[in-house]
């Protein structure tokens, strides 16, 4: 079974270099790696084995398309981690004894041991720990889920070759993984494992400003909804979550985040929706 790793970067070499690092330490180490950036800058220090390739668009989805379109029919399994996301050392081994014991699975995310978006960002090393720390089930589980999570997920390339991420979902995506696995769904089964595992670390820079964020919290569910990739209880509580969220924390923002940037992001949006021409892409305008 050939397993290639993709990962689309955007303004953070040293994150990535480090992430690539780890990745190619594994157990069993992918048959490839091609990391996506958007300018040549975001290639890493050291590619140890790695590809680097540039996309003409910037944008999670346009990115993770290209890369899909170089790898074509050379990888049984495509995988997709984001820059910052630190793969346990069987995490490939994992990723192969999934889909070769359950030919129905086409689209899959692992075990998350830690996600820094929750906790205000891990550091490689603390990401390094809480892996040395990790003890996996005895016997590993497969459980059916409505989608993927972006920072980690893996899908069976013959059963769908012909889907791509949407790029009406432009620059960080927002649920661009959520759609995606959705349409994969309509081949097979979209699970949560414990078959492999790692920490994202959540790392804040090169993401998109408060106000786009914000925006896309709105839109892009409510996108999905008209879609038909998202139900309207997922996309309305999300959307609502979000909302919320942001507006009781404005009060108090974190350091690192942008709550009344997302905010004012929420409100545009709203009022966009109000007026029949909400579009995830109006951020290329924000």
């Amino acid at each position: 079974m050939k397993i290639a790793v993709a990962i689309a970067t955007t303004g953070r070499p040293e994150v990535v270099s480090e992430s690539l690092a780890r990745l190619m330490r594994q157990s069993r180490r992918p048959d490839s790696v091609l990391i996506v950036g958007a300018a040549p800058s975001d290639a890493p220090e050291a590619l140890q084995g790695a590809q680097f390739t540039l996309a003409t668009t910037r944008g999670l989805a346009a990115q993770r398309n290209l890369a899909l379109d170089l790898i074509a029919d050379s990888a049984d399994i495509v995988v997709f981690i984001d820059d910052d996301y630190v793969a346990a050392p069987d995490f490939v081994t994992g990723v192969e004894a999934l889909f070769a014991t359950h030919a129905d699975v086409v689209a899959a995310s692992g075990a998350l041991i830690a996600d820094g978006i929750l906790r205000g960002g891990f550091s490689f090393a603390q990401a390094d720990a809480l892996i040395a720390d990790y003890v996996a089930p005895g016997e590993a589980s497969v459980r059916a889920s409505t989608g993927t999570y972006g920072c980690n997920m893996a899908f069976r390339r013959a059963s769908a070759p012909h889907l791509r991420f949407d790029e009406n979902l432009p620059l960080y995506g927002w649920l661009e993984d959520t759609d995606f696995s959705a349409r994969y769904a309509r081949f097979g089964r979209v699970v949560r494992c414990d078959h492999f595992a790692g920490v994202h670390l959540g790392v804040r820079s090169g993401r998109v400003s408060g106000l786009r964020l914000g925006y896309s919290q709105i839109a892009n569910p409510v996108y999905l909804l008209r879609k038909g990739t998202a139900t309207p209880a997922f996309a309305l509580t999300l959307a609502a979550r979000n909302l919320l969220a942001n507006a009781v924390k404005s009060i108090r923002p974190e350091p690192d985040v942008d709550r009344r940037g997302r905010l004012r992001g929420n409100l545009l949006a709203l009022a966009d929706l109000l007026r029949g021409r909400a579009d995830p892409r109006r951020i290329l305008e924000l």
